[in-house]
């Protein structure tokens, strides 16, 4: 008696365990339908990936061996240290993040200005061209409204603070550089699309035109408006919105107007492109470089501390704008620690390390600045 019901107590768990099974792969496939994911590419775009030499066995490569994780490390680890592990206790900022909310709408067109939105978010005007660069103006820097919340204080921009731009800039895919809520609601006043190879299949999926898209690879370079240029470049880095990794390029820009250069350097981690895009297309007026939410563990795909004054130096920068940081905790590091670690580095090496808050306006024409460090 006691064997045949344990029989049957088996079978109703076994029997529950199966349905509910079903039932998260029901929905986990219907979630990952929303518009949020994006779309892969196909068609006559994934066959122009094909052709590229940097696509092989059906994925973008990095320029050498790019592990997802440093040496030593399991995901397993990373993950259970990640969300048991201990903390920063100021992984968060106590009070709202500093900021000034500048009228974007009332500057002048001619004026050639630097303003950081938070994160790795910012707008830039040169020569009468804008351009808005990985805007993520939502709440949560994740698909869904339940990781990553930002700072409060650090998300004070929105579509309707931003005139017409010229440029939307995207440098890879990650939901931390493309938000669907943000690209769908400028899209009336998006002229052009500067992304790297297979993200328009996203952008088509949120309806934006073909003809918007200036979709390449590294090192092409691309004729803007008012004898503007800008060349996408290596970056060390990944891609991917859903399950799949490295689906879509990723990529820094080379941006020139006819009297200077700005790096824009996305994600990535410390490789020789850095070096090379230094001596080919360098020295920088200015470069915005990846500074904070990093970790040892991926330190092949994020840039440390360590990383940046050896960076700066190859990119030959003569003036250098942290991002990356101040809007969500993507590590476990303190939120001002990048900040701090990089002011330091810049005074010991004689960078001159720029730190607007945000919203803060940087005048690009200027040679000699003196921001606050308004973290303290």
């Amino acid at each position: 008696m006691k064997k045949i019901q344990y029989k049957k107590i088996f079978k109703r768990m076994l029997y529950i365990i199966i349905t509910l099974l079903a039932l998260i792969a029901v929905a986990t496939y219907f979630v990952m339908q929303m518009d949020t994911f994006g779309a892969e590419p196909t068609g006559a775009r994934l066959e122009r990936m094909k052709k590229s030499k940097h696509y092989k066995d059906g994925v973008f490569q990095n320029l050498h061996h790019t592990p997802s994780l440093a040496e030593g490390y399991s995901m397993n680890k990373v993950m259970y240290d990640f969300i048991f592990g201990k903390k920063d206790p100021n992984l968060n900022p106590k009070d709202s993040i500093p900021h000034l909310q500048t009228d974007i709408l009332s500057i002048p067109k001619t004026e050639n200005v630097f303003i950081w939105l938070g994160h790795s978010s910012y707008y830039i005007q040169l020569d009468g061209v804008n351009f808005l660069i990985d805007p993520v103006f939502s709440d949560y820097g994740s698909p869904l409204p339940i990781f990553n919340k930002s700072f409060k204080g650090a998300n004070t921009y929105h579509v309707k603070d931003f005139p017409k731009i010229d440029y939307l800039v995207i440098s890879h895919d990650h939901y931390d550089h493309l938000d669907y809520k943000t690209v769908k609601e400028l899209q009336p006043k998006v002229d052009k699309v500067i992304i790297p190879l297979g993200v328009g299949a996203h952008f088509e999926k949120w309806n934006y035109q073909p003809t918007q898209l200036i979709e390449e690879e590294w090192n092409t370079t691309v004729d803007l408006k008012n004898n503007l240029k800008i060349t996408y470049t290596p970056a060390r880095h990944f891609s991917g919105r859903k399950f799949k990794r490295n689906g879509t390029l990723w990529t820094s820009y080379v941006l020139q107007t006819p009297n200077q250069k700005i790096f824009l350097g996305g994600d990535s981690g410390y490789d020789t492109h850095f070096k090379e895009i230094g001596e080919q297309y360098g020295p920088f007026d200015f470069a915005i470089l990846e500074n904070g939410q990093y970790n040892e563990a991926w330190r092949y795909i994020h840039a440390l501390p360590e990383d940046l004054p050896v960076i700066i130096n190859e990119l030959k920068a003569k003036h250098v704008i942290p991002v990356h940081s101040g809007k969500f905790a993507l590590a476990k590091h303190a939120w001002d620690e990048p900040l701090k670690k990089i002011v330091e580095s810049g005074k010991a090496n004689h960078v001159d390390i720029l730190t607007p808050m945000i919203g803060e306006t940087l005048n690009l024409n200027d040679s000699v600045f003196s921001f606050k460090e308004w973290w303290k």
